[in-house]
């Protein structure tokens, strides 16, 4: 059977730039690729050496998003959930949803576009 991993998620967003110095600084991460993309827009791609997101728009993005639509959420590991949440406010962005149960602690944010994204550590 093959074994895989999660290699990158394509999310459409208003300011490609400001979402990923939210990430570089939130992960711990680094601008992998940068250029233009199709219907002309333009992609950033931030994170490590394994994984990464592509955060994409275009003329048209226009963010405001409905939870669930087009995914509930995104994941995001981190190895110090205080420092990450103190990064997520400096943002000008709320956390909510706190939650401390196994197997970690977590808690969960919009972005701009109204984005969720869930934090966790299991540290």
């Amino acid at each position: 059977m093959p074994k895989g991993q999660l290699e990158h998620a394509n999310l459409t967003v208003t300011d490609p730039q400001r979402s990923a110095e939210l990430f570089e600084k939130l992960c711990g991460w680094h601008e992998r690729w940068h250029g233009p993309a199709m219907n002309g827009g333009e992609t950033i791609h931030v994170g490590n050496e394994m994984t990464y997101l592509a955060l994409y728009t275009n003329p048209d993005a226009t963010g405001g998003y409905d939870k669930g639509v087009p995914l509930n959420h995104v994941g995001l590991l981190v190895d110090d959930l205080d420092a990450a949440e103190k990064i997520v406010i400096e943002a000008g962005l709320e956390p909510f949803a706190h939650a401390d149960y196994a197997p970690g602690r977590r808690f969960y944010f919009f972005d701009w576009d109204r984005i969720e994204f869930e934090v966790v550590s299991y540290l």
